[in-house]
């Protein structure tokens, strides 16, 4: 069995794959502090409770925006797993050329969701990934990475009205019933949800006028559903784009 690892800022999702089957997942909160120990008990809960033992893993993929978690996680493998864990990153096949002005600037999570958008497609393509940041991604009808863009993710931006705004409190994250809303609450809710939603509208627009074919335009990431519901500027919503994304570079880089 496979297990795929994704590491990003405020979460870290786990994947295990038999062939091109996702058989379990898990999300777990990324924390820095944590030492080796402490990832392999967590771990080695989450596996009991369905049925796994380490020893079932064959091999290991990790993507990482956290660049002090990788250490810990490459130690988890060698120490726990007995395995050297395949790392995204150069000297990884990923069978995409990145037209970008620096393309070690890329984060390993906006290629796997852009390798396997496109595995999926085969056409071009606008990727928008919902996490600590929003990423949006474009990808040739050939199959390129030609770039994007990087905006606060819904989190960030809530946060800093909280902080900032003494007098709001703290709402969670809802589609209200209407947008004019009648209570301090609601206001609060439907400024966040329908100016995310504009906000992915604006720039999913004005990504198409720049582009000489109309793209598919994917979603993925914890807000991909709430947010497509509300818009028709979203095509398709894959949960586990990122995790797709790492079996096909394993399956890539094996041999």
């Amino acid at each position: 069995m496979l297990l795929v690892i994704d590491i990003g800022n405020s979460n870290t999702v786990l994947g295990i794959y038999a062939g091109q089957t996702l058989k379990n997942n898990w999300r777990i909160g990324t924390d820095k502090d944590r030492t080796v120990d402490e990832y392999a008990m967590l771990i080695n809960n989450l596996f009991q409770l369905s049925g796994l033992q380490f020893t079932d893993l064959d091999d290991v993929i990790v993507s990482s925006v956290v660049p002090p978690m990788l250490a810990t996680i490459e130690g988890l493998c060698l120490q726990y797993f007995e395995l050297t864990p395949y790392i995204i990153g150069p000297g990884i096949k990923t069978g995409m050329p990145i037209q970008y002005d620096n393309p070690r600037e890329v984060g390993a999570d906006r290629i796997v969701n852009a390798i396997a958008a496109y595995e999926k497609s085969k056409c071009g393509l606008i990727v928008v990934d919902f996490g600590t940041a929003t990423t949006f991604d474009v990808i040739s009808p050939d199959g390129s990475y030609q770039g994007g863009a990087i905006a606060p993710g819904v989190g960030i931006s809530a946060d800093a009205l909280f902080d900032r705004a003494s007098k709001l409190p703290r709402v969670g994250f809802s589609r209200p019933d209407q947008i004019i809303a009648k209570n301090t609450v609601n206001s609060m809710q439907a400024g966040i949800f329908y100016g995310y939603v504009g906000l992915v509208e604006g720039i999913v627009k004005r990504m198409k006028k720049e582009l000489a074919e109309t793209p598919k335009v994917i979603a993925t990431g914890g807000l991909a559903a709430p947010i497509a519901a509300a818009t028709n500027c979203i095509d398709q919503v894959e949960p586990f784009l990122t995790l797709e994304g790492l079996q096909i570079l394993y399956e890539r880089n094996r041999n």
